[in-house]
């Protein structure tokens, strides 16, 4: 009793529950309250995928998943539920894998540049409000307008403080652009660079067929996003993993119903996509979630319980997992209630009741038949893993990582040309323009001045000093003499008159 070319087993009770390959592309839920065995449950559905030669993508939270890539057989309650379900000798294992980290400390870095993420996810990075979402894109599309590239932060920053300074000449093209909305962009974008943005925003950046490898052996590869440290920002991890969904959309081509998945897409801590989410983001999600399947994409939601999902998205998981849910408040209650509902019923098996008995490793299972219609859910036991439980070393890690075709090429991060080089280059260039300016300015004034007939020079002060001098002498002399000549002519005269009158 095992995977076959139709489907994987995926539980047990008294007959076999299989997950068919050619409705896996039909998407997937597995829920259920913590310590019930959703990353085991998880680590099954992967290693399934692999060995049916279907590349898988999913983050470990909490490290466990990383056992996956070593043989199992060694833990006594897998040997335990082996024997139980009569499974018969069970072909332990370990699956190709291929680890990746945003920080690059335990798997291959893992990259995007601002462009790819857009306007929109950013926004939701920053919490940014409408008139300040509204000056983001204003920036990507001056950006777009004159060829600068946008591929980390320290572009974005630029292209921000670029729209902020020349906001009076943007403004009749692309609208108002207030410097408090610039402000608090530049303020949100620093809180990121200090969260550790820096090292998922830039190149090489992250090229997706290559989360779509198979081994030697025809297995495929189960990629697995590093995501401890990550989710320390809830926000980065889940719009990060929003980004890759939206990628995969965006760059596969359409396939239609294949026999099976191109990829199967795992989305731990689901909730954390839709919490907060706003109105466009949320028709985003469903929109790439309703028409992915065509891409050949599977995409399965993991999270504690059903309603975390909004009913739009809900709506289109066919196959379900469930494991056990705890019921201690009227809320919780609700809630068990709600998942109920979700179920195809079955008679013999009352759901909202058994959903609180479920122990360990036991689900209620409902899967997608032949001709699309779910079936009627099920009580069953989850088969053991053929991968070890639990977490590697750092040692093993290491070596995975540095055997691994793709080490080295992320390893070497690439700063090219873009927006902050462009914008600094064209600053400098414009000084060095306004300097010269100046400079040919200056000159033409040297130049005109030289032209001019040269003006008499000034006597200086004691020069001036001695011909004043001189000439009060000289004007002293003259009023002296011209008393003498006046009284002569007028002795003269009277001389005359008194002479003759004697006469």
């Amino acid at each position: 009793m095992t995977d076959t070319s139709d489907g994987l087993l995926i539980a047990k009770n008294d007959s076999e529950l299989n997950l068919l390959l050619s409705m896996a592309n039909r998407h997937g839920l597995v829920a259920g309250a913590t310590g019930t065995g959703k990353t085991v449950t998880l680590q099954i559905l992967a290693e399934r995928f692999s060995r049916m030669g279907v590349p898988v993508f999913a983050a470990d939270i909490k490290g466990d998943l990383s056992g996956v890539s070593q043989a199992g057989g060694d833990n006594p309650k897998v040997i335990e539920r082996v024997e139980k379900l009569g499974l018969g000798p069970y072909d332990y294992g370990g699956s190709p894998v291929a680890f990746w980290d945003v920080f690059g400390e335990q798997g291959h870095p893992v990259r995007t540049t601002v462009s790819e993420l857009g306007p929109l996810l950013i926004s939701r990075l920053l919490n940014l409000n409408d008139i300040q979402e509204g000056v983001l894109n204003v920036a990507f599309r001056v950006a777009d307008d004159n060829g600068l590239l946008l591929l980390d932060l320290k572009d974005l920053r630029a292209i921000l403080q670029f729209v902020g300074d020349n906001s009076a000449d943007l403004t009749t093209a692309y609208g108002n652009v207030s410097a408090a909305s610039v402000g608090a962009i530049q303020r949100g974008l620093l809180a990121l660079e200090n969260q550790g943005a820096n090292e998922l925003l830039g190149e090489p950046a992250l090229d997706l067929f290559d989360l779509m490898q198979t081994d030697s052996q025809g297995r495929g590869v189960i990629n697995i996003l590093a995501a401890d440290r990550l989710m320390m920002n809830p926000k980065v991890y889940s719009t990060f993993l929003l980004w890759l969904l939206s990628e995969l959309f965006e760059r596969l081509e359409e396939v239609g119903d294949p026999d099976k998945p191109r990829l199967v897409f795992f989305f731990d801590e689901a909730h954390l996509l839709f919490d907060d989410a706003p109105p466009a983001l949320l028709q985003k999600i469903e929109q790439v979630v309703r028409l992915i399947r065509s891409k050949g994409v599977g995409v399965y939601f993991v999270t504690q319980n059903p309603v975390d999902i909004p009913d739009a998205v809900l709506g289109q998981l066919g196959n379900k997992i469930q494991h056990a849910l705890r019921a201690f408040t009227p809320k919780d209650q609700k809630a068990v209630r709600a998942m109920a509902e979700t179920f195809r019923q079955n008679p013999e098996v009352d759901v909202e009741t058994v959903v609180t008995e479920l122990g360990v490793g036991e689900a209620l299972v409902s899967m997608l038949q032949e001709d699309g219609s779910p079936m009627p859910v099920q009580r069953a036991l989850i088969v053991p893993p053929y991968g070890r439980i639990g977490a590697i070393t750092a040692a093993e890690r290491e070596a995975l990582v540095k055997g691994s075709v793709l080490f080295g090429h992320y390893e070497q991060e690439v700063d090219r040309q873009s927006a902050y080089e462009q914008l600094k280059a064209r600053a400098q260039q414009a000084a060095e323009a306004a300097e010269a300016a100046a400079a040919a300015v200056a000159q033409a004034e040297i130049a005109e001045q030289a032209a001019k007939p040269a003006a008499p020079a000034k006597p200086k002060a004691s020069t001036r000093k001695r011909e004043s001098m001189v000439e009060a002498m000289g004007k002293s002399a003259i009023r002296a003499l011209g008393s003498q000549v006046g009284r002569q002519i007028a002795r003269g005269v009277l001389g005359t008159i008194l002479g003759t009158t004697k006469k």
